[in-house]
């Protein structure tokens, strides 16, 4: 029974039911009794002082109900958005955390920043009203690029902070790694940069909020990762509410890559203004808003040394990193370009001197936060990309050098000079899988059959490790946190053996609802029909920190896995009662408790029964029920790896860039569900293609003017860009969780955009181009061609 539906099962998933015949039940659904409609009046402006904001005419238009500005929240003490993980600088200087209040007051810093919410019955009597009310502004310069951000003179973004920057943060021995650079035989360079995204998940954000007067009591519904954390930073922070009178539901998300997992203004608008008014209010960003309010990803320009000896072995590693924060800090924005960038430097390889140091500063765009990947996908570009160019310079097979400089199989645990240990992996056997599954050797042929029909033909490599299962509380903090990062689960054992489980993480697409009923039914031997997960509403299931960083099976499945555990060892009391035996004697395997040595035995069924309705009970020493909660803090990260080849065909007339094949070995740990692990990675992958060749988030250099901000000009990758993705696991598992997962999510984002780049610049490499910044689009990639003085004609 277990065997079909526990853990290596794959399973198909069982929210998939709901979903596909039109039954998820999303945020936007919500309808409430006597419910109004919310339209966030905007800046047209990157950066312009608030002279006067006139909400008169729009107050008296039809169906309007309320209009309000930052100055309402402010006379009722509305408080900031708080900032979740700043993180300490250079001689332990503090991260910078100017007020981001819900409604700008006083000024604006990006185009998008809210100013007004109009409230009304309808929602086009809402838009009606919205443009009704007069803002007056008076324009300032603005500032959108990082290192304009940083130039003598550039406009500031706080008056307080006169440089624009954040922090100024550092990791690794600079000393040390100034030793390893005079020592080496070759010094190779690179700069970079990672451009700027848009999440853009499938269904924007929203919030619906209700105030029982009678109850004192607040509810919201919210497209949220988090909804806990989003009930206590609300709550605590913002609108000081009280947290027994405060209910956050985040019911089906559809989709959130890290766009979902932040505490967003709008969220403490309407139920702020729900309180004000007294009726629910409703709002759902439309698609358009969406470009202009969430939280965008990445944005880094860097500079890149890796000194080798004469043998390309690498000696240290010295990196430069201006990273874009936006107008005000996102939740987790400091966190994002330091210690989920720095620390992954190191990389798959024995680098002995590490010194990273990276600027984060303000700017009059949208704050920058954690996207799929968060930090990591940046790393690996910087570096993989650095390790091919070092290649091509000393002459070495790029293979052959990251052999030559990979962690060895029998040195885990390994400590790497940027902090972390990685507990266990394999990352030569995930190269070696990778290039003959690839197949990485015969790659000459391929490309003379494509120079014969006049297409350049490129092959790319990457190796990669990230850290994710966020959580070691004791790390975490130590890095920043305002906060621990451990996680919860519930086991309800109903009186028939049924089971219902409330976890403390969250789902927005992954499959966690048959991943966690199959650790159940692995555990307990049940089928995993036979079990219900409950996620995302605060008042039901207990504590949580929600889902992000691949933590959900690493950090919330270990959780689960312990609660299990303690549902067990009741019912071995139970099943030692009802069968008069020693609780020493009693074994519980594929879901029945057993006297050892005789053919005595009970079902889980049967002792659940017993639990709820116990006859002849040891009450002093047993009590009756089966509900057991734990806890789980992890003593370390997990750390995924694995090594990742795509192939491309390129059209030197058009530039345009054509991925024929991608490949993709990860060592992920455990595998509970090897068909839901085959569909993240697919979606990872996708997701690191569209930023390798398509994506771009652009604003207009001197009025800060988002220029990308629909899908007519944001270029997102389609099913016909992309080919099949071929899945293969090598997996060691964790040694630090009893599960020994590892996690799957980001893998794919974070190996893949800078595999299909190298593939890119090799197709390049005879014209003489070492490196291509993303997205690799046709346009690019024909000018560099066409500099080059390349002609299919002549070749």
């Amino acid at each position: 029974m277990t065997q079909a539906t526990g853990i290596g099962a794959s399973l198909r998933r069982k929210e998939d039911m709901r979903f596909l015949t039109g039954h998820g039940n999303y945020v936007s659904d919500v309808s409430l009794p006597n419910m109004t409609l919310a339209v966030i009046v905007r800046s047209p402006h990157a950066h312009a002082r608030i002279i006067g904001i006139d909400v008169s005419e729009a107050r008296k238009m039809p169906g309007v109900v309320a209009v309000f500005t930052g100055a309402d929240l402010v006379a009722d003490g509305v408080g900031g958005l708080p900032c979740a993980w700043p993180v300490t600088g250079k001689k332990g200087t503090a991260t910078k955390e100017p007020a981001h209040p819900p409604l700008a007051v006083g000024k604006v810093r990006h185009v998008g920043d809210p100013v007004a919410i109009v409230i009304a019955e309808s929602l086009v009597e809402a838009r009606n009203a919205a443009e009704a009310v007069t803002v007056d502004y008076e324009v300032l310069p603005a500032v959108v690029g990082v290192l304009d951000a940083l130039k003598p003179g550039a406009p500031v973004v706080f008056d307080d902070i006169p440089d624009n920057v954040c922090v100024d943060w550092e990791v690794g021995d600079a000393l040390a790694t100034e030793r390893a650079f005079s020592k080496a035989a070759h010094v190779s360079r690179i700069s970079l940069v990672n451009n700027r995204l848009v999440g853009n998940p499938m269904e924007p954000r929203a919030a619906v909020a209700d105030f029982e007067a009678a109850r004192g009591k607040y509810t919201l519904w919210t497209t949220s990762q988090f909804p806990h954390i989003v009930k206590l930073l609300m709550g605590n922070f913002v609108l000081h509410i009280p947290q027994h009178k405060l209910r956050v539901v985040s019911p089906d998300v559809g989709g959130g890559f890290g766009v979902k997992q932040f505490h967003y203004a709008e969220e403490a608008l309407v139920t702020w203004a729900a309180g004000r008014l007294g009726r629910p209010v409703k709002w759902v960003c439309e698609r358009s808003e969406g470009f202009l309010s969430d939280a965008h990803g990445r944005d880094h320009v860097s500079e890149a040394e890796l000194a080798l000896d004469e043998n390309g072995r690498f000696l240290g590693l010295r990196v430069r990193t201006v990273a874009n924060m936006g107008g005000y800090l996102s939740t987790f924005g400091p966190n994002i370009p330091t210690n989920l960038y720095g620390l992954l430097l190191a990389g798959v390889y024995t680098t002995p001197a590490i010194y990273c140091e990276v600027k984060a500063v303000f700017t009059n765009t949208l704050p920058v936060d954690a996207y799929r990947g968060a930090g990591r996908p940046e790393a690996t570009f910087l570096l993989e990309r650095l390790v091919d160019v070092a290649a091509t310079e000393m002459g070495i097979d790029r293979a052959e050098i990251r052999r030559r400089n990979m962690i060895p199989g029998d040195a885990y645990p390994y400590q790497t000079p940027v902090m972390l240990q990685y507990d266990s992996g394999d990352p030569a056997g995930c190269l070696d899988k990778a290039l003959e599954a690839a197949g990485w050797n015969a790659f000459a042929e391929r490309r003379k059959a494509s120079l014969e029909k006049g297409k350049l033909r490129g092959i790319g490599l990457v190796t990669y490790i990230e850290a994710c299962g966020l959580a070691p509380s004791r790390i975490a903090t130590r890095l920043g946190a305002r906060g621990g990062l451990f996680e919860s689960a519930t086991v309800r054992v109903h009186p028939t053996g049924q089971v219902t489980v409330l976890m403390g993480t969250h789902s927005h697409g992954q499959g966690h609802e048959t991943t966690c009923s199959q650790i159940v039914s692995q555990r307990l031997g049940i089928p995993a029909e036979n079990v219900e997960v409950v996620f995302g509403d605060t008042d039901r299931v207990q504590f949580g920190l929600g889902t992000y960083g691949s933590r959900s099976a690493a950090v919330g499945g270990s959780a689960l896995a312990k609660a299990t555990a303690k549902v067990v060892t009741k019912g071995t009391k139970i099943a030692a009662h009802m069968l008069e035996a020693a609780e020493e004697d009693i074994s519980f395997e594929d879901g029945r408790f057993s006297v050892s040595g005789t053919d005595l035995s009970k079902t889980f069924e049967e002792v659940a029964l017993m639990a709820h309705y116990p006859t002849d009970y040891p009450l002093e020493v047993l009590e009756p029920g089966l509900e057991e909660q734990a806890f789980y803090d992890p003593v370390n990260f997990t750390f995924p790896c694995g090594a990742h080849v795509a192939e491309v065909e390129i059209d030197p007339e058009t530039g345009v860039v054509e991925l024929l094949r991608y490949v993709a070995v990860d060592d992920v740990g455990t595998v509970i569900n090897p068909m839901i692990v085959e569909g993240q990675i697919h979606g990872g992958v996708v997701q690191g293609i569209g930023q390798a060749l398509f994506e771009d988030c652009v604003y207009d250099e001197s009025s800060g003017q988002l220029l990308s901000g629909s899908f007519m000009d944001y270029c997102m990758p389609r099913a016909d860009h992309v080919p099949p993705i071929e899945v293969h696991t090598h997996s060691t598992p964790c040694t630090h969780n009893e599960l020994g997962v590892k996690g799957c999510g980001e893998v794919g984002t974070i190996a893949s955009p800078a595999t299909v780049i190298n593939a890119v610049v090799d197709a390049l490499s005879h014209l003489g181009v070492k490196h291509v910044d993303m997205p690799a689009s046709p346009s690019r990639v024909w000018r560099l061609i066409a500099n080059a003085g390349f002609s299919p004609a002549r070749s």
